[in-house]
């Protein structure tokens, strides 16, 4: 990010390498499209000879060294097969010459002597990249229009979560300009909105079927003064209001508010690496920082299906039950003089088999919670 005139529309930097200074969104797109001719953003492939043309143009080279380039970087020099034969991509020749190919054939070599499997995180990250890649619309309606912007958005952990992980990327998001913040706060998987309220040792088969975030569907974003809040639902309520009379009464700049709803990212001035605020179920916070902003280009992901786009989720660590060690915790208990801790998690098979009877019936007083545990979203 870089500008050499104040008064443009592109960004510049108010901390190096860290933030650049505020800008609206929708004339940072405008100035663009006007400094480009339309064919450096179209998603038509330029012509061959098009492309000889301006090359040599461009780098000073007469047509015998164009030719010698074309010669020396052609895909038939990265060649194994016979021209007559199709290849077989899962299959790497014995004796290989290119170096991509020998890195390939001692990772492949590797695995099988360590008899591995692909695990399912692996096969989830490959399904990311594979939806990323140059993905085009069946239906002509679902393209997104050339000059679009394109938002990368960093969503963090909450900032209570665990030491240190507020530090580094909960999942990472594509994004358009004409999503609005909605379609962000949907996108966004947190643990804290999927809780079920309530004690259930009583009757542990009667957990209900909504969530924390079907009771409290309240939320705002935050960015460079205005509070957007969730005003979808009926029983949603403004809770930014509260920051905002306090700030008043300590001299704060005024601070203003809008529906997140009705606002799109071409709406929005922010400031690029700089942190914003997430706020949902009235104290569960997250940093969100938009990391770059540039127009669409022909080799991303053109099917408005496909977002907001997730190219990146973070890993965490299940909670194993106390006892047996081997499933995830569903029960969380508290005053159990069966628990080797207080309070303790247990997995359902060692949760019932602990504290009911062959029957069914409640052993001790006991006090039962369903657990989410935090490793569900891997």
């Amino acid at each position: 990010m870089a500008a050499s005139d104040s008064n443009t529309n592109i960004p510049e930097y108010e901390c190096i390498d860290v933030n650049t200074k505020p800008f609206h969104i929708e004339a940072f797109r405008t100035e663009w499209l006007r400094r480009l001719h339309p064919s450096q953003y179209s998603y038509e492939q330029p012509e061959e000879d098009g492309f000889e043309v301006t090359f040599v143009k461009e780098m000073a080279i007469d047509e015998d060294t164009m030719s010698e380039l074309k010669a020396v970087c052609s895909i038939d020099s990265l060649r194994c097969h016979p021209k007559d034969e199709q290849p077989d991509t899962d299959l790497v020749p014995e004796d290989p010459v290119l170096r991509t190919l020998i890195q390939r054939k001692q990772k492949q070599d590797h695995k099988a002597s360590q008899k591995s499997v692909k695990n399912r995180h692996d096969l989830y990250a490959d399904e990311l990249e594979r939806v990323t890649v140059e993905r085009k619309p069946e239906a002509v309606e679902n393209l997104i229009p050339e000059g679009e912007v394109l938002l990368t958005i960093n969503v963090y952990y909450p900032a209570v979560f665990d030491k240190f992980n507020y530090t580094r990327p909960h999942m990472t998001l594509l994004m358009t300009g004409s999503h609005t913040l909605a379609e962000l706060r949907d996108a966004i998987c947190c643990v804290s909105d999927v809780q079920v309220c309530g004690e259930f040792s009583n009757n542990p088969d009667m957990v209900p079927d909504l969530v924390s975030k079907d009771h409290y569907k309240s939320a705002f974003f935050y960015f460079e003064g205005v509070f957007y809040n969730d005003m979808r639902f009926s029983d949603c309520r403004d809770i930014s209001i509260t920051t905002i009379e306090w700030a008043k009464t300590r001299n704060f700049p005024p601070f203003s508010q809008g529906k997140m709803e009705d606002t799109r990212f071409v709406d929005l001035k922010v400031k690029v690496g700089f942190p914003y605020l997430y706020c949902h179920q009235g104290d569960c916070e997250h940093l969100v920082i938009i990391t770059d902003v540039r127009l669409m280009h022909r080799s991303d992901c053109l099917d408005k299906k496909n977002y907001p786009l997730l190219i990146h989720k973070d890993r965490i660590d299940t909670q194993k039950c106390a006892v047996c060690h081997v499933y995830i915790a569903r029960w969380y208990t508290t005053n159990d003089q069966f628990a080797p801790s207080d309070p303790c998690l247990f997995c359902d098979k060692c949760f019932r088999m602990l504290h009911y009877d062959t029957e069914g019936n409640k052993l001790g007083h006991f006090l039962a919670y369903p657990y989410i545990d935090k490793g569900a979203f891997n």
